[in-house]
Order: C-alpha cells, then structure tokens, then sequence
C-alpha cells in the first residue's frame, strides 16, 4: 500500500509485515540438543563424544581453551550435564541457545515514528564527510546535536582503534564506510569474505538496492520503506524492482549500526563480525566466538547490539576473555521498555546502554535498571543502509552504536582507558531517568572528564 507524506516530498510508505514460522517438531526438538562445551586444549575432545554420546559440529580455539559446537543424539539430561561439566579439562557447558538482535526480538516495543522524522528528508544534498561524499543530514541531525558531536570532532579527534561490530554483517562497499573497514570474519558460514549483507539476499533483490547508491545523494524524489524499527530511504524505482520481494526482518542492522559507530569515529576502523543471520537470530556459539576473535585481533571496542535473558557460563565468560585483554566491551540493554537485567549489558565490565529521546527522556522501548548503566539517543538516528542508501532506526542497539563509537574517541586520549575510568567519563553527561544510568551521553562532558578526571 502507499501513503503519502510530507508534501515537499512525494512518499510511498511500504508497510513491512513480520511473518512467524511454526517450526517443525523435529527442529524444536533437534535445537534441545545443541550444546556449547569449552575445554582445555589437552582435552579429547572425541574421547567425550563417544562417551556422552554427542557429535562435534564445529571447534574454535582462542588463546586460552577451544570452544566446540556439539549435537548430542538425544537431550542430556540434568545428570549427564552435570556429569560432563565435571570431566578434567572440561571448563564450561551450556545449551546452544538462539539470541536475537535487540530489534529482532519478538517482545521489542521499539516502534518508527515517522512524524518524529519532521523535514530530515526533504533536502538530500551530500556533503564531504572526512573523505567520503555523504547525505548531509546523516553528519547535521538531532541525535549527533544532542551528543555534541561536531564540537567534541573539533577539540578531541575524530576516534582511533578497532570497533568490532558484532552483528548481521555490512555493506562494505557503501560510499561513507571506504576506507573505514578492516577484515572480519563471517562466524554464519565459518569463512572471512563473506560478511557482506548482500549475501543473504535474493541477487535480483541485491542489485536493486545496489542501483541507488549515487542517485540518492540527488535532489530527486526519495521512496521510505517502513518496518517495525527502522525506515530505510530508497529511490522509487528501487522500491517498484523490491515490490512483493521483502527483506528480512534484520537485514541492514549491521550496517545501520557501524554507520552510527562510523559516525561517531569516522577515525576509527570498523571491524564486522557476522554472527546474525539477516532475520536478527544467532547461536550462542557464534556470539561467543566472535567475542573472543574480535579480542584476539585487536579490537580496542566491541559493539554488542543483543540481549540475551538468560545468564550463561559461556557467555560470561567470553565477556571476561575480553575484558581481560584490556577490550571496552559495549551492549544494549534491550527493547522490551522493563527494568530487566539482560546479558551481556548487566555483566560487570560491560557498559550497558539504554535510549533516550530528543527530550532526554527513556524511550518508552527502552530497558531500564540493571542493564542500563548509560544512555544515549535511540529514536530517528539517521544511519546508513546497505546498498549505498540511508534509514531512520529506533532502538537501543543504535544507542549502544554511539556510545561504541564515543568509547573509541575516548580511547583516542588515552588507549589503556579501563572499564571504572570510561563509565565515570560517561556518568559527567546530562542528567536524565532514574534508572538510566548517571548520564545520557555528552561527548564534550565525558571527554573533558577524560583529560581532567579530578574535576
């Protein structure tokens, strides 16, 4: 259906539905058999399979212990879990659950607001953004306003380091992220070429996203595509080419996040693990891996834009690898609007990020308490999309972006800045909600802090 809107601007608003599955009783029950066992390297591994009666599917090591991926021939029972985790050498088990991406949750009360959005796409000019041609109002917006962004750029650099996105991969070759993007790995299918958001769509799809990427910078007429969370702006002949092929539900989060990450610390390389599939799922397993690749090939941030409910071994202890080689580890606090603890963001050492709006209060979507230890803008935050083109996103994983991209600025004073002396840098910006940690994000506050932590 279209509708239109603002009437400088002719619109056509393409109401993206979500589509529920019931799965197959065979794959419910398969997903009860998959488990994630981390072990000394000395263990035998296949010595244990026979034993318990499971099959290795994947191995990963890190510098420390080798993480396997097992399916096991029937569910373990509560004896056999036990009886496994207490094997010499075995350090940890869990069940090889499914996370979803913030916004990809089935309970996300994040919402668009395309009223919020007010003349942001009325005048598509492109501007020159350290080196790359970009949409003018992705640099000049409200949520980069708010943060003190242009000033902190001018008195304290632009970013430096490694941020590692964990999420559904990029468009790496978007015309604002040249330049700024180191290899990744591609955690989905075991290979490091294939982190390309591209690859998980249909060709004919792909190039028709791919064929707008110059000509939305024009002053022609541009086509907003609605989903759940994010608007994406596309030409209307791409939108007329997408006409009954949807996308899926995630796809472009991972690029939408490193645009606010790029944004933020244009200085800054970009790092893309994919560990989502384009519906926003991911195994444990994968998340887990990418964690401790991302602190094995030097990253100086993790950007996390997940919540997972449950409080997992594997988890935690991933979490803690990276923590101990001295990585700033960021993650959203969850879009369910509850005071509810949420994993990684309520782990001790991760900086747990929740949103705000234009008027420094919670968005309604936005988790709060425990997993909320900062906050930062989370509603119409102009980001780039895949295939050269721009979106409006809601949420707090695009909040956990630019607190991400603000730790590398930071780290950009001082490189060895620790997890107590990064969230005191935070706590000294603008005051907003009980239970939303001490500071929604001021870059020209948290920075100053940084060069004279004492005052």
């Amino acid at each position: 259906m279209s509708i239109k809107g603002p009437s400088s601007l002719k619109r056509f608003l393409l109401v993206c539905g979500f589509t529920v599955l019931a799965l197959p009783v065979f794959a419910q029950t398969a997903a009860q058999t998959r488990y994630v066992v981390e072990a000394a390297p000395v263990v035998n591994i296949g010595s244990l399979a026979s034993k318990y009666s499971f099959v290795v599917i994947k191995s990963f090591p890190s510098a420390t212990e080798v993480s396997y991926s097992i399916n096991a021939v029937q569910p373990f029972s509560a004896a056999t879990f036990h009886s496994l985790s207490l094997e010499p050498g075995v350090l940890r088990i869990d069940t090889n659950s499914e996370i979803d991406s913030s916004e990809a949750d089935h309970a996300s009360a994040a919402k668009a607001k395309l009223e919020a959005l007010g003349d942001l796409f009325d005048n598509p000019v492109g501007v020159n953004f350290y080196g790359n041609r970009v949409l003018r109002t992705y640099v000049n917006q409200p949520g980069t306003r708010i943060i003190e962004l242009n000033a902190a750029h001018q008195s304290y650099g632009a970013g430096s380091g490694i941020v590692a996105i964990i999420d559904t991969g990029v468009d790496p070759n978007h015309p604002a992220l040249r330049g700024a993007l180191v290899p990744g790995f591609d955690f989905t299918r075991d290979r490091p070429d294939t982190v390309s958001e591209m690859n998980d769509l249909d060709p004919a799809v792909a190039a028709a996203l791919n064929q707008s990427t110059v000509e939305i910078l024009d002053s022609k007429d541009v086509v907003v595509s609605l989903s759940q969370s994010t608007v994406e702006i596309l030409d209307q002949s791409t939108v007329e080419i997408l006409d009954g092929k949807r996308l899926p539900s995630a796809f472009g989060h991972g690029t939408m996040v490193a645009g606010l990450v790029h944004l933020v610390a244009p200085n800054a390389q970009i790092m893309p693990l994919k560990a989502f599939h384009a519906d926003g799922s991911a195994s444990l397993y994968d998340v887990v891996r990418a964690i401790r690749y991302a602190a094995d090939h030097g990253a100086n941030v993790i950007s996390m834009s997940f919540s997972y409910s449950v409080n997992s071994p594997v988890l935690q202890a991933a979490i803690d690898y990276a923590h101990s080689r001295g990585v700033a580890l960021v993650s959203s606090s969850g879009n369910r609007g509850q005071h509810l603890a949420v994993y990684p963001a309520a782990y001790s050492g991760v900086i747990g990020v929740g949103s705000t709006n234009f008027s420094d209060r919670r968005s309604p979507f936005s988790n709060f308490g425990y997993s909320a230890k900062t906050s930062a803008p989370g509603e119409a935050l102009i980001t780039l999309f895949p295939g050269g083109n721009y979106a409006a996103v809601w949420g707090t994983s695009f909040s956990t972006a630019l607190v991400s991209g603000s730790v590398s600025l930071m780290r950009n004073i001082y490189p060895r800045m620790e997890y107590g002396t990064i969230r005191d840098a935070l706590d000294h910006g603008v005051q907003v909600d009980l239970d939303m940690g001490d500071g929604r994000l001021d870059l020209m506050r948290s920075l100053l802090y940084c060069l004279h932590p004492g005052d």
